[in-house]
């Protein structure tokens, strides 16, 4: 199971808005097939291994991270293919929460006379699919945020200069985290103080969708995400309701900015923002299963108090700006201790000269 882990892993970033799935077939104390999901649309990581596998696959056990599907999706069921394959046991990682599958595979199997067992390393199986299970089950995508800090918890000098906080590797794991989501988020503050690109450059992988939120259409035309055309941009706005003369200008300025490949998204306010929550509503209808969030300071404050939050990771290098830097949190109206927002299965490690800190939000 730790290999069909392993074979998994290779696809996260690859398959959404399906699972990253590998499977290996055992017979006689052998690998005879090994294979994992490359790409959505391609085969699904049990009809790989069983075409390595050939006809050894008959009287052979599998081991797969996930239930097989037992519905026509854009590939054939894989259940059957299991089935047909004389497959004799089955091992499985974890349940599929999609209502499609939901049990139903490993229903399948077993009225077929296979053996099935399943919870084997299933923690370890859902961590590598947390972005899948929350997409399935509320077809909104998970919300990593992403931080790059000082020991004392600043994101840019008072200048503002913050290029670069952090050292190379801990950059090029953050470009992999890019890689491997399918979206990335800044507000319009970053883009006016940074001008970044957002794109994956340190390692190989795609580019991930790009999305400003920008309540008061303040883009500048000369942007290198507008001018820079690798990949998607979404820019998130409020829609105007006032004055004739400011819905013109609105109008005026979101033609300027789809004739430049961006999608404009109107939404409503909250509290004078984009509401966030409706964003992720939107995303999920583009099959956006996973974001990354990459400040500033107001936007993570404003996802971390709208609860669109599941997960944080900080990078913190060995460093002060003292009290007249930027703080990587804006305000969160916590007043009392006991409001303090708290992590949950907190995990450190090094990278480089710095560290990385990644936890989950309490809910």
């Amino acid at each position: 199971m730790r290999m069909a882990i392993a074979l998994a892993r290779k696809g996260i970033g690859k398959t959404s808005p399906n699972p990253a799935v590998g499977a290996v077939i055992v017979k006689n104390g052998r690998i005879v097939g090994r294979g994992y999901h490359r790409k959505a649309g391609l085969a699904h990581a049990e009809i790989n291994a069983l075409r390595e596998a050939g006809i050894k696959a008959k009287g052979a056990d599998i081991y797969i991270t996930l239930e097989p599907c037992n519905h026509f999706g854009r590939t054939p069921p894989c259940a059957e293919a299991i089935v047909r394959a004389g497959i004799k046991n089955i091992f499985i990682g974890m349940k599929d929460p999609n209502p499609l599958v939901a049990g139903k595979g490993i229903t399948r199997l077993k009225n077929a006379g296979i053996k099935v067992e399943t919870g084997i390393l299933e923690q370890e199986c859902k961590y590598i699919n947390e972005a899948y299970i929350k997409y399935i089950i509320t077809k909104t995508p998970f919300v990593t945020l992403k931080l790059a800090s000082t020991l004392d918890g600043k994101i840019a000098t008072a200048s503002g200069e913050s290029k670069w906080i952090t050292g190379e590797t801990a950059r090029r794991y953050a470009h992999r985290m890019r890689a491997e989501a399918d979206a990335v988020m800044v507000g319009i503050g970053t883009v006016i103080a940074d001008d970044p690109e957002l794109t994956v450059r340190l390692v190989k992988g795609k580019n991930p969708v790009r999305i400003v939120v920008d309540s008061r259409l303040r883009m500048p035309a000369n942007a290198k995400i507008l001018n820079q055309h690798k990949g998607s941009v979404i820019i998130a706005t409020i829609k105007k309701k006032s004055q004739e003369s400011e819905v013109r200008n609105q109008e005026k300025k979101i033609k300027a900015l789809n004739a430049s490949g961006a999608d404009v998204l109107l939404l409503h306010s909250r509290n004078g923002k984009v509401d966030l929550k409706a964003l992720m509503k939107e995303l999920g209808k583009r099959e956006i299963t996973s974001l990354i969030i990459e400040g500033g300071g107001s936007l993570a404050a404003s996802a971390i108090k709208e609860g669109i939050v599941d997960k944080i990771t900080i990078f913190v290098a060995p460093k002060f700006f003292g009290k007249e830097g930027l703080s990587m949190i804006g305000e969160l109206g916590i007043r009392r201790l006991k409001d303090a927002i708290c992590l949950s299965r907190l995990e450190c490690r090094k990278l480089g000269d710095d560290l990385l800190l990644e936890g989950y939000l309490k809910p």
